[in-house]
C-alpha cells in the first residue's frame, strides 16, 4: 500500500512541476548564480587554452599553485625577436574564477612587450572580472603565473647569450 501511495505522490509532483513555469537551464546553472557574467563568459568560452613548446628558447613557462585551494595554473608566453609577446596559452586546474583569471591574463599579455606584461597586476584582473574578496587569490595566481613565465623567458634568453661565448 505504501508503494502505491509513493507512486501517486511522484506522479502528482511530476505533474505539478511540468505545469509550473520553468527558468531556462542556463539561468539555473551554478556558475551563473555564483559568478559575475564576465567570469562565466571566460569559464564557458576560455581563450587561449593549450600549450606551447616549453623547450623553445622564445617560450616562457610559468607554473604556479595555491595550496590553500588546490588551484594550479600553467601560463606560457611566446615572444618574438623584438621582445613582443605574440602568443600566450594556459592550462588551469581550479575553480571558475581561476580559469577566468588565466584566460583574461593570456588575452592581456598578447601584443605587449615583456616589460609591459610585467606591469599587469592582480588587482586589475580582479577588477575586470568583478571578483569577490574570497576569490582574489585567483587573480593573484594569474599575476604570479605571468611573472613566472616572464622570468623563465628571461632566463632562457640569458642562457642563449652565454652559449655562443662558450663555443
Amino acid at each position: 500500500m505504501a508503494a502505491v501511495g509513493a507512486g501517486r505522490l511522484r506522479r502528482a509532483v511530476s505533474a505539478l512541476l511540468l505545469r509550473s513555469p520553468r527558468l531556462p537551464a542556463r539561468e539555473l546553472s551554478a556558475p551563473a548564480r555564483l559568478y559575475h557574467k564576465k567570469v562565466v563568459d571566460h569559464y564557458e568560452n576560455p581563450r587561449n587554452v593549450g600549450s606551447l613548446d616549453k623547450t623553445s628558447k622564445n617560450v616562457g613557462t610559468g607554473l604556479v599553485g595555491a595550496p590553500a585551494c588546490g588551484d594550479v595554473m600553467k601560463l606560457q608566453i611566446q615572444v618574438d625577436e623584438k621582445g613582443k609577446i605574440v602568443d600566450a596559452r594556459f592550462k588551469t586546474f581550479g575553480c571558475g574564477s581561476a580559469i577566468a583569471s588565466s584566460s583574461l591574463a593570456t588575452e592581456w599579455v598578447k601584443g605587449k612587450t615583456v616589460e609591459e606584461a610585467s606591469t599587469i597586476k592582480n588587482t586589475d584582473i580582479a577588477k575586470e572580472l568583478c571578483l569577490p574578496p574570497v576569490k582574489l587569490h585567483c587573480s593573484m595566481l594569474a599575476q604570479d603565473a605571468i611573472k613566472a613565465a616572464l622570468a623563465d623567458y628571461k632566463m632562457k634568453q640569458e642562457s642563449k647569450k652565454e652559449e655562443p661565448e662558450k663555443q
